[in-house]
């Protein structure tokens, strides 16, 4: 195992062969997300476990068109009078979505997001698919989500998915 490994806290359901959805009905790969408002945002085409609590705490979402060619510019909380530290490039086409901060519509297999809408989405850094998810940008778009006043810091331990927002 090498360090980056080490220091890993997600993994893609399907990286571990020991794992599956413990409920069929509920493995939401290829539903369709929408926003607060009924928008869709993309489709789901991964799950991101926490290996050491044993549970699912990100959705991987493709995002749709719409969220690209919104070409807004990432949010930061880092970011000074307009200035970002970071832009999106050609390619990053995936977001992640906390688990608790969505709803699942099992008869029309749609996900739903609780309190986000399509221009926060927009707004949020994305990532390639299959690129490893480091804390650095699990904080930054969690802080998209939430839009905290101010800078909060979050534990680098398994407490950081204590949270509401990684509960179902």
């Amino acid at each position: 195992m090498g360090t980056q490994d080490k220091n890993r806290n997600l993994y893609y359901l399907e990286e571990l062969s020991d794992y599956k959805v413990s409920d069929s009905d509920k493995d939401v790969r290829g539903w369709k997300v929408q926003d607060i408002e009924g928008k869709t945002i993309g489709e789901v085409d991964n799950l991101l476990v926490n290996k050491n609590s044993e549970r699912v705490a990100y959705l991987n979402v493709k995002v749709d068109e719409s969220i690209i060619s919104a070409n807004h510019q990432p949010y930061s909380t880092k970011a000074n009078e307009g200035v970002h530290d970071f832009i999106n490039k050609e390619g990053e086409n995936h977001i992640i979505i906390p688990i608790g901060m969505a709803t699942l519509d099992l008869k029309n297999h749609i996900v739903s997001t609780t309190n986000i809408n399509h221009q926060t989405f927009s707004q949020t850094k994305r990532f390639k698919s299959g690129s490893a998810i480091q804390r650095e940008y699990e904080v930054d778009v969690f802080n998209s989500y939430t839009r905290p006043t101010t800078a909060t810091i979050y534990p680098d331990d398994d407490s950081f998915y204590d949270r509401d927002e990684f509960k179902l």
